[in-house]
C-alpha cells in the first residue's frame, strides 16, 4: 500500500467564509489522522494566525505556514524548516518598497521573537482589516519610525494596497530570481496583497520537503487559488474546491465540492488511505 501525504490550502479551501473549519470537517479529519491518515496543511498565514482558524484539528502534525517558508510542529512550535532573506536580498525589498511608499507588513525575528511590524503612518484598509482579525497577537510591533521598520532577521514581506499601486512591485521582483512574489486579491476583501519571499519558500518545495521527512510515496493535494498552481505541479493528484479559480481547475485532477460543503472531508472519508 502506498504511503500518501494528503495536504491541504486553509482560506478558501478547507476553511468556510467565516474563516474557521466546519464541525464536520474537523471530525472525519481527525478521525482519519488518528487512523494514521498522513495529514498537514499549507498557508500563507503564519503558524499562530493558523492555529486559530484551524482550532480543533490535530495539532499532531507539522505545518506548512508562511508559504512554505516554515515547516514547523504546532504543538511544540519546533522549527524543521525554515527559509529566509540573505542581508542583500533584504535590503533590495527594502529600498524597492520604499521607493514607492508601499503600505507593508514585514515579517522578521526581532531579539529572537518572532514579530510584525508596520509603519502606522501607512495603515490603509487593508492592513487595518489584518490587524483587526488578529487582536491580541503577540506578534504585532507597530513602529512609528522608518528605521524600526526593516530590524532583525526578514523572512517575508506583505506589501498591502490597490493592484495598480502594487504592480511596479511585483513586475521588479517577479522576475528576479532571488525571489519568489505573488499577487493577488485578499479572499473577500477590495485590497490586493503582494507577497515577497526567498525563491525556495513555496509550498511546492515545503511538501516536497516534508515527502522526504515523511518517507512518502505520493502527494494529493487540495487548494483553490493561483498561488496553489505550484503546490498542485508539485503534487501526484490534486483536486479543485468548486469554488476555486478557473486556472487551478484547469490543471487538476478532479473538482470536488466547495470549501462550505466540506469537500475536502468528504473526499478523503471516500478516498483516504491510512498507514495503520
Amino acid at each position: 500500500m502506498p504511503k500518501i501525504l494528503y495536504v491541504t490550502d486553509l482560506d478558501g479551501t478547507l476553511l468556510n467564509k467565516q474563516s474557521r473549519i466546519n464541525e464536520e470537517s474537523i471530525q472525519i479529519i481527525n478521525d482519519l489522522i488518528g487512523q494514521g491518515m498522513l495529514f498537514t496543511y499549507a498557508t500563507a498565514r503564519s503558524l499562530v494566525s493558523a492555529s486559530v482558524v484551524a482550532q480543533g484539528l490535530s495539532t499532531d502534525i507539522p505545518v506548512i505556514a508562511y508559504n512554505g517558508a516554515f515547516i514547523i510542529h504546532p504543538s511544540t512550535g519546533k522549527i524543521l524548516s525554515q527559509e529566509s532573506f540573505g542581508a542583500e536580498e533584504s535590503q533590495d525589498v527594502t529600498d524597492v518598497v520604499e521607493k514607492y511608499g508601499i503600505s507593508t507588513l514585514v515579517y522578521s525575528y526581532v531579539e529572537g521573537a518572532e514579530k510584525v511590524s508596520w509603519l502606522t503612518e501607512r495603515e490603509n484598509e487593508g492592513i487595518k482589516n489584518y490587524l483587526s482579525a488578529r487582536k491580541g497577537d503577540r506578534r504585532l510591533r507597530p513602529v512609528s519610525k522608518l528605521e524600526d521598520l526593516y530590524q532583525g532577521d526578514m523572512f517575508y514581506f506583505t506589501c498591502v494596497g490597490e493592484q495598480e499601486e502594487l504592480a511596479p512591485v511585483y513586475d521588479i521582483f517577479s522576475r528576479d530570481c532571488r525571489f519568489r512574489c505573488t499577487i493577488q486579491q485578499e479572499l473577500y476583501r477590495q485590497e490586493y496583497f503582494c507577497e515577497i519571499m526567498p525563491a525556495k519558500a513555496t509550498k511546492a518545495e515545503a511538501v516536497r520537503k516534508l515527502k522526504r521527512l515523511w518517507d512518502c510515496d505520493k502527494v494529493v493535494s487540495f487548494g483553490d487559488a493561483v498561488n496553489d498552481i505550484p503546490m498542485f505541479e508539485a503534487s501526484d493528484e490534486c483536486y479543485a474546491v468548486e469554488n476555486a479559480v478557473d486556472e487551478l481547475k484547469a490543471i487538476a485532477t478532479g473538482v470536488i465540492e466547495s470549501n462550505e460543503s466540506d469537500g475536502i472531508a468528504k473526499w478523503l472519508k471516500r478516498n483516504a488511505l491510512t498507514v495503520r
